[in-house]
């Protein structure tokens, strides 16, 4: 029996590990597991290059918990260690490593690391054990070790009666992290960190229902057995090629990730490349809704098939936060801080190829099945214009394949758009109106006098395009998009023929000041008087595009930039002076029907653009049965 000193100039380590090394100390298990994972997978590849001669055979991890003796075991059938390779691996190389963590990153505290980046991962067993012991004997000819230590310095290095191949690791569980002695908070973590990882995991056994004998009674019960509760799926389909897996095998895949959700998936993309980096994974489309901020952390990061994190910012493209599926890279540096991840070259490379293959993807399922591209469209748009929103190289891509919905249901590329509406829509001085509705049933006064004039009308009701129309008008030539309400139609789209006004110059300025007069300037309202066909109506609620469009960009994040504060509501009343109605305004003789006529109207207007509510509307009901009376 050998006893020593480990050898550390830090003297209080163990404390110092516990405090820094997690912010979670549930991973110690994580990186337990990971480690018995290695030593098995390297036995399998020195055995299959003829450098180990032993039986490989179907190697499992177990982990065992005895909650008397307030103890856990996991063992493994791995490779292995010499008393020489403790000394050196476990004495030694970590212990550097743990010197050059604290160095490095004390000052950080928490937010410093997330995996055994150091050699540490065998350390982390002392988040939560007051003693650790290892015992383990080498695939090679040599004798059996047990370790110890109880989380000073000093250790314990003595021969043990181990026969089998592989180690096993021993914590005697503190007083303070006596829940990881219960079965259930174990199983939760073997299902969080360990779900996909390589070798098979043991956790206790189950009991599986047999097939009855030949012969047996209805009556009689099925036979059972005992088998080993194997929780974890070696072999998840994201490391598989796609050209092994069938449509039902990447749907089951959905269910095994996100058993609580009980919608298929539109689509998947499966990622795999191995130059200039390693990465895997298959990401999925679900139905989004255009809440942009209950989709994410959805997305799960593993590296060699252990779980590291949901939080994926920075390594995927925010706009893709909102998918779901698994990301499994070995070339991402986990241990360091965000700030660090965005600003390192793979990772850039990782988010760019990413983009890239989601872009390539819903590229040729625009081009192969339109149809249903078109059906999916509202269940997908929100990820796709954010991403043509956010990323320039993902709008190049987009520009060709995302879809502009009209209010009648047909969808158009933006190039098929323009070609269709080019010879309607182009106004006096070149520029193409790409007019829109936001609210089918709230514009549809404004809709249909478009549509009476010959217009498309776009249907566009994501909480990101009025940002997403800023940048299309500043990366495309002579083009403008107008809500319909933004102002009457022959004001949406001027052409060069005017209509003359039946009243004079002094007439208007009567009229303006009588409508003034009766209107609440508290409402907001502009008072315009315009010259229109005499069947438009006689008074019509606009709201300037630009100080809507700067209002809705406010409430989805990007007002600010524009430094306007909380934007009050504006409202323009146009007055068409065509209108007989407005010349009966003009020309009646009392005063008190004058207003009578003017409310009636505004009313109207404002019914007509879902401003009239509460008690203003009810006022407005009685004054019409009044009225028809």
């Amino acid at each position: 029996m050998a006893t020593g000193k480990i050898n550390v100039s830090v003297e209080n380590i163990f404390p110092l590990i516990k405090k820094f090394l997690y912010s979670d100390h549930e991973i110690f298990l994580r990186e337990l597991i990971s480690n018995a994972t290695d030593a098995t997978l390297k036995l399998k590849h020195l055995t299959s290059i003829g450098e180990a001669k032993v039986e490989y055979g179907n190697p499992l991890i177990e982990i065992k918990v005895d909650k008397d003796a307030k103890k856990i075991h996991i063992i493994d059938q791995g490779i292995g260690m010499t008393e020489d390779e403790v000394k050196k691996y476990i004495n030694e190389v970590a212990f550097s490593g743990a010197e050059e963590f604290l160095d490095k990153y004390k000052d950080a505290g928490k937010d410093a690391g997330i995996i055994g980046h150091f050699g540490l991962g065998f350390y982390s067993a002392f988040m939560v054990a007051e003693k650790v012991e290892i015992i383990t004997k080498s695939f090679k000819d040599e004798p059996a070790v047990h370790w110890s230590c109880d989380g000073s310095p000093e250790f314990e290095l003595k021969k043990a009666k181990k026969e089998d191949r592989g180690t096993e690791i021993v914590l005697h569980v503190a007083e303070d992290s006596t829940e990881f002695l219960e079965d259930s908070r174990i199983r939760e973590l073997l299902t969080k960190y360990n779900k996909f990882m390589p070798i098979p995991i043991k956790f206790g056994t189950k009991t599986e229902t047999l097939p009855k004998p030949e012969g047996a009674k209805e009556e009689d019960p099925a036979p059972t057995k005992e088998v080993d509760d194997i929780i974890n799926n070696p072999n998840p389909a994201w490391t598989k090629k796609p050209s092994d897996l069938k449509d039902e095998d990447y749907k089951g895949f959905y269910r095994e990730l996100y058993p609580m959700q009980f919608e298929e998936p539109l689509f998947n993309i499966h990622l795999n490349v191995d130059y200039p980096f390693n990465l895997t994974g298959i990401l999925y489309f679900p139905k989004l809704t255009n809440d942009l901020n209950i989709q994410k952390d959805k997305i799960q990061l593993y590296q060699n098939q252990v779980f590291v994190t949901d939080n994926v910012e920075g390594i995927v493209p925010e706009f893709l936060t909102m998918l779901r599926g698994v990301i499994d890279s070995p070339d991402i540096p986990l241990n360091v801080s965000r700030s660090y991840l965005q600003a390192d070259g793979a990772v850039k490379k990782i988010s760019s190829y990413i983009t890239k293959k989601v872009a390539d993807k819903l590229s040729s399922l625009f081009k192969n099945s339109r149809e249903d591209f078109e059906q999916k469209w509202n269940d997908i748009k929100v990820v796709i214009e954010y991403g043509m929103l956010s990323e320039d190289k993902f709008f190049e891509k987009a520009d060709k394949f995302a879809l502009y919905p009209t209010i009648d249901g047909k969808y158009f590329t933006f190039e098929e758009l323009e070609a269709k509406i080019k010879d309607t829509q182009t106004d006096k001085d070149d520029k193409l109106v790409i007019l829109y509705a936001s609210d089918k049933e709230a514009q549809h006064s404004y809709i249909e006098a478009a549509k009476a004039k010959g217009y498309e009308v776009l249907l566009l009701d994501s909480p990101i395009v009025p940002h997403l129309m800023q940048k299309l008008e500043t990366s495309k030539e002579k083009i403008s998009f107008a809500r319909v309400d933004a102002d009457h139609i022959d004001n949406l789209i001027k052409k060069e023929d005017t209509t003359i006004s039946k009243l004079s110059d002094e007439e208007k300025e009567k009229l303006k000041g009588e409508i003034e007069k009766v209107i609440d300037p508290s409402k907001g309202f502009t008072v315009q008087l315009e010259a229109m066909d005499s069947s438009a109506q006689p008074f019509i609620i606009t709201e300037p595009e630009f100080m809507r469009r700067m209002k809705d960009m406010q409430q989805t994040g990007g007002g600010g930039m524009f430094g306007m504060g909380n934007m009050p509501d504006m409202f323009n009343l146009i007055v068409n002076t065509n209108n007989e109605l407005v010349g009966e305004i003009l020309n009646t003789k009392t005063a008190k029907k004058r207003e009578r006529l003017i409310n009636q109207s505004l009313d109207l207007a404002r019914l007509s653009k879902g401003l009239l509510k509460g008690e203003e509307l009810t006022n407005f009901i009685n004054r019409s049965y009044d009225m028809i009376k």
